[in-house]
């Protein structure tokens, strides 16, 4: 698969190429902070590729600039760049957090300033999702396995109820 555009600098250039697996989430589920590659929501004949932050249950906010996860700030190492737009999520106005509903995901592009991702079209159903994208290849001097992942800190959990799933969205 070949990169096209800058939605996850500085992680992914445009013009890299990848190897990506359609077989890996037969074996295991998807993980926070896997490069997924989906279906463009607006246009299916296109393809995005993005990065997990949010799984299923998961409370999703962005606040200042800062994605938190059930209450607790996520550590994203493959953020470089300070990120000015889109500081809050949900805007005003909007339910203050979000529930990821079951078979569903938060994705975000690592350039925040910079990527269509779940901030404009929604969660992501896991049957939109094609594969992971597991290694650069290309360009040789950058090869590499694609594992970097967030770190979570001080995360809340939120009580279940039995066998309904997470609690609705907090108003």
């Amino acid at each position: 698969m070949r990169v096209v555009g800058t939605s996850m600098y500085p992680s992914l250039h445009d013009g890299d190429l990848l190897i990506a697996s359609k077989v890996d989430y037969r074996i295991h589920p998807i993980e926070r902070g896997d490069i997924v590659i989906l279906k463009d929501p607006l246009d299916p004949s296109r393809d995005f590729i993005k990065r997990v932050v949010g799984l299923p249950g998961d409370r999703i906010q962005i606040r200042d600039h800062h994605v938190l996860v059930n209450g607790g700030a996520l550590s994203e190492p493959y953020v470089r760049a300070p990120w000015v737009q889109t500081g809050d999520w949900p805007g005003p106005g909007a339910i203050s957090i979000d529930v990821v509903p079951s078979g569903s995901y938060f994705v975000l592009g690592d350039n925040r300033d910079h990527s269509s991702d779940s901030r404009v079209f929604g969660r992501v159903r896991q049957d939109a999702i094609d594969g992971k994208a597991v290694v650069r290849f290309w360009p040789f001097p950058r090869a590499e396995v694609l594992n970097l992942r967030p770190t979570l800190t001080n995360p809340h959990p939120f009580p279940q109820r039995s066998g309904a799933g997470p609690v609705g969205p907090l108003r």
